[in-house]
């Protein structure tokens, strides 16, 4: 009974009964033995939650949580995961099924947008070359963490005066300044106390130490040595579980996408036993939380933001990612189990947080908020410091510290993935004999590019392509697929091509996704946008601005990534025939090469008559374009 449970269970997960008997297995195990498939489910599903499950789960979600109303936000977080990330996830992934190609060669769909896969594309190389530098980071402080004590537990020689464990407190009594108080003592009035800044040991450490920070952009200065070889270090890694592409990165996964789950229970019920501990959790999510939050806006606005950018939706991964699926694939079953798995992780990756900082917050005897971080600062200013005051002080850094290793490497394998992906679509008979060759090349451009952001002004550029590139640029992407994909190409010929994947379905079932795809999530997309660029402000470090001209390549490398997208289609109606009008309603029509990748799956809609037939009416002077369309359906 036990096993009939299981296999029931298995095959409700990992299999479509519908159709899952209609194709013969081929001798070597993949269905398409030209590109090549996941070798088994569990490492597509472990590979897709990987790439979701990323650095912003652990250290952005939690600050999040905690600065939108605790326990409140996670309310208008489900509701932008049910509204926005669900439907957005399941659509990029059903497109890069159907066809088995990158997020460059599916846009064969609609034509005039292929410059919205080029784009992404070249969002995904150039976030792909700070990502690898934060892994670089998690490198060195993981290295470092083999000392005892850890070297950012006390001030050492490389501190300056300014540095001290132990917030210097001041009290101000009728006028006088008594220096050298300590919050323990209770006869100073907390009215009257006067806390003076000072920089921890290990504010000090990843300034002075690991980054060897400069003043500012302009101040680039040598390559920092030890983050130079963990760059090298971290290629190399990236590089090895690629060198034959999903077929290596598969059984990578199975340890990279699990071992983050165990860390985190690790230091959750580490955390959970030390005093101070619930004070931390009462401030994420506990008696802290707060309900009038919701009527913010900006609460809203925060967690459709999350929500989008944690699932990595419009960066061409998650269609890259499931092209090398199975045809009959029930992906949306998958969609499910990824974006619920990665809601989950942030939540749970906040108790783990939280827990020990609300301890480091009794120690210091200050309120929690006062030691909440996020980002950088967070990761290897907070929680370091968190850590050095636990018992076996090296054992929890080291595995934090592995732990965003392994979270960075899931995303980075991915990243690669998307560049390398495309390359062999577009040119299978150069690349596809030199599979290892390629990628090896790919993560030796990143490593050089990546060189700039290991100076010691390194941090400025890190920032500044996050908060150029990786921020609203994706919405305008993901804004143009969802045009591109149901305005264009045509949302009900699009729900027959899934069907054609997963079975017919009732005209209710996609009442729900229709309404997403049409309506809820551009309407949400165009409104975080509208917003995002209304409210921008010119991004920072700390308090460092940075220079006027850093700011306007901030913003080229924004416009060259969107620049792709107006420039490949003036450039695809130059080389198209006939009137202007004929050209537009050519290239808004899907090539005559879109469609299933293999044969057996194309059936009739897809059939060489019937594509030579669609592709010869283009020709008529009179054709209608709305009969086309509907006779498509």
């Amino acid at each position: 009974m036990r096993e009939y449970g299981w296999n029931t269970f298995k095959d409700f997960i990992f299999r479509n009964p519908a159709v899952v008997d209609q194709d013969p297995p081929v001798d070597d195990g993949d269905e398409n033995t030209e590109r090549g498939n996941w070798a088994s489910k569990k490492e597509y599903i472990l590979s897709t939650i990987g790439y979701a499950v990323g650095l912003g789960n652990i250290w952005r979600f939690p600050y999040l949580a905690y600065k939108n109303g605790g326990g409140a936000f996670l309310i208008p977080y489900f509701v932008m995961l049910v509204v926005t990330g669900i439907p957005l996830f399941f659509l990029e992934s059903a497109f890069g099924q159907f066809c088995s190609q990158g997020p460059i060669n599916i846009w064969r769909a609609v034509p005039i947008l292929q410059g919205v896969g080029i784009a992404m594309v070249i969002v995904t190389l150039i976030v792909s070359v700070y990502y690898n530098v934060i892994i670089a980071y998690s490198l060195y402080y993981m290295f470092a963490s083999f000392q005892s004590p850890l070297p950012w537990s006390s001030c050492l020689s490389w501190a300056d005066g300014n540095c001290s464990s132990v917030p210097t407190v001041y009290c101000n009594v009728s006028g006088v300044v008594v220096a050298n108080w300590t919050q323990g003592n209770s006869s100073c009035p907390s009215s009257n106390m006067i806390t003076v800044p000072v920089q921890s040991p290990s504010e000090q450490y990843w300034n002075r130490v690991a980054l060897q920070r400069s003043s500012g952009l302009d101040e680039t200065g040598p390559v920092v040595w030890h983050l130079a070889l963990c760059l090298l270090l971290s290629s190399m890694l990236v590089a090895a579980a690629l060198s034959k592409g999903i077929k290596s990165s598969g059984k990578v996964v199975y340890f990279t996408a699990t071992f983050p789950y165990v860390v985190i229970l690790i230091l959750l019920i580490r955390g959970a036993t030390l005093e101070g501990a619930r004070d931390g959790i009462e401030f994420y999510i506990g008696s802290q939380s707060n309900l009038t939050k919701l009527t913010e806006a900006q609460v809203w606005k925060d967690a459709a933001t999350q929500t989008f950018y944690s699932l990595s939706i419009g960066w061409g991964g998650v269609m890259t990612l499931a092209s090398y699926n199975n045809f009959h694939n029930n992906v949306f079953k998958d969609s499910f189990v990824v974006t619920l798995t990665n809601a989950g992780t942030s939540v749970l990756a906040g108790f783990a947080i939280f827990s020990i900082l609300g301890h480091m917050a009794h120690i210091y005897k200050m309120p929690v908020g006062e030691v909440v971080k996020e980002g950088f600062g967070l990761a290897f200013i907070a929680y370091p410091d968190a850590l050095s005051k636990l018992p076996i002080s090296p054992l929890w850094s080291i595995l934090f510290f592995f732990m965003l290793l392994t979270v960075g490497l899931d995303s980075q394998f991915a990243g690669i993935e998307v560049v390398t992906t495309c390359l062999l679509d577009a040119f299978p008979k150069v690349f596809k004999p030199k599979r290892t060759l390629l990628t090896l090349t790919t993560c030796s451009v990143l490593y050089f590019l990546g060189l700039p952001c290991v100076t010691r002004a390194g941090i400025y550029w890190v920032t500044l392509i996050d908060q150029f590139v990786a921020s609203w640029v994706l919405l305008f992407l993901a804004l143009f697929e969802i045009i591109g994909v149901c305005y264009i190409y045509g949302g009900n010929r699009f729900i027959k091509d899934i069907e054609m994947m997963l079975g017919n379905k009732s005209f209710t079932f996609w009442l729900w996704w229709r309404a997403c795809w049409f309506f809820l999530s551009p309407c949400i997309i165009v409104v975080i946008l509208v917003w995002s660029l209304m409210t921008f402000t010119p991004p920072s470090y700390e308090a460092v601005q940075f220079p006027d001209w850093g700011l306007a390549l901030g913003w080229c490398m924004a416009v060259f990534v969107l620049l792709w997208i107006p420039v490949v289609a003036v450039y695809k109606l130059m080389r198209a025939e006939g009137s202007v009008w004929k050209r537009v309603k050519s290239l808004c029509a899907p090539a005559k090469e879109w469609h299933p990748y293999l044969d057996i799956h194309r059936g009739e809609r897809y059939s060489e008559e019937r594509c030579r037939n669609r592709m010869t009416s283009w020709t008529k002077p009179d054709v209608n374009v709305n009969v086309i369309s509907s006779s498509w359906l």
